[in-house]
């Protein structure tokens, strides 16, 4: 049976992964010139942003596997 810990690590590794290929994807598409006069079906810039954001989330993770603690009350700019 696999531990929840190799879970996590694995889950979050294939996750962070995917997120990067998914940014470096949508990098690609966004890059390719396209006719000015038809409007482009998805926004290829705002998924980048999204996939650069969820690949921060995934390596906040890793750190917090790895015993790093993160939050608000362990920032040094803590709550007051």
């Amino acid at each position: 049976m696999i531990s929840a810990h190799v879970l996590d690590w694995t889950l979050t590794l294939i996750g962070l992964a995917a997120g990067v290929g998914f940014g470096a994807y949508a990098s690609h598409i966004a890059g390719l010139p396209h006719d000015d006069m038809k409007p482009r079906r998805l926004p290829w810039r705002l998924f980048i942003v999204l996939s650069a954001f969820f690949v921060v989330i995934m390596l906040v993770h890793l750190a917090n596997l790895i015993g790093i603690e993160t939050g608000p009350d362990k920032s040094p700019f803590m709550r007051r």
